[in-house]
């Protein structure tokens, strides 16, 4: 079964790297793109269709709206892919609680896959680390450093707030500077470093008495953010309505 994708945010950095390894693939048609009224490549081509500036005329090509757009205005990409009956996978960040809420809502009526990564890689080390923790306990301290490229705008990174949700911490301190003391028990450190053009780098750190364990996760290329895209948009397609992760992704693809 073919999955027409409509691509909103086509033309940013993951936009390019979903449209280029889409072209690769036998069961994913790149229907159309969404860009910002006034983008300098509305009408050019994307894929078997166009950019437009239209997510209402790109959603009536597609099965599944796959959005890697700015956090602002995605409540309303999201009530709108709802309202059509189309399917939504989300790379979108820093979601507010509105749009957080609508998210909610639309997944009552259509299947929504919303992941802070979608690298198949950082699914798993997000599994290891909460697996990790609940076998080391409380003894063992938790750091989480995420190094990003120097034009990413916000920190920490999605990933690294979904790391330490996985580790539950019963705090989490964000850098640290002067005279701090002792580290409380339980505190998650976390800690973002922006240089050069890293795609992206996640650390988690687990020290206990004599040792510690790191589990690390390198990504050296967009294109493994853009497998998992597609993987989430075929899983996407067809299935029932509901609030799915990129557990449920890994897990089918698994299966």
């Amino acid at each position: 079964m073919k999955t027409r994708v409509a691509l909103v945010g086509c033309c940013g950095r993951m936009g390019r790297a979903v449209r280029e390894l889409a072209a690769e693939t036998g069961d994913i048609e790149l229907a159309a793109g969404v860009e910002v009224p006034g983008h300098p490549e509305l009408g050019t081509s994307c894929g078997s269709g166009m950019v437009t500036d239209s997510l209402a005329v790109a959603l009536k090509r597609a099965d599944v709206a796959v959005d890697f757009a700015l956090a602002e205005g995605a409540a309303g990409r999201i009530r709108e892919t709802a309202a059509t009956g189309r399917a939504w996978v989300g790379g979108v960040t820093g979601l507010d609680d509105a749009a957080l809420a609508e998210l909610e809502r639309a997944a009552g009526l259509v299947p929504t896959v919303l992941a802070a990564n979608f690298s198949l890689g950082v699914g798993v080390l997000c599994e290891l680390a909460g697996r990790a923790r609940e076998l080391l306990g409380p003894e063992f301290d938790v750091e989480v450093v995420e190094t990003h490229h120097r034009l990413k705008q916000d920190a920490p990174s999605g990933t690294a707030s979904e790391l330490v949700r996985r580790l539950a911490g019963d705090s989490v301190c964000h850098g640290r500077e002067g005279r701090v003391g002792v580290k409380p028990r339980g505190e998650v450190g976390v800690h973002a470093v922006r240089t050069g053009d890293v795609v992206g780098d996640h650390l988690v750190v687990f020290g206990g008495p004599g040792e510690r364990l790191e589990l690390v996760h390198r990504a050296t290329s967009r294109s493994a953010f853009a497998a998992g895209a597609l993987a989430a948009a075929r899983f996407a397609h067809g299935r029932a309505p509901g609030r799915y992760s990129m557990a449920d992704v890994i897990a089918a693809f698994r299966d």
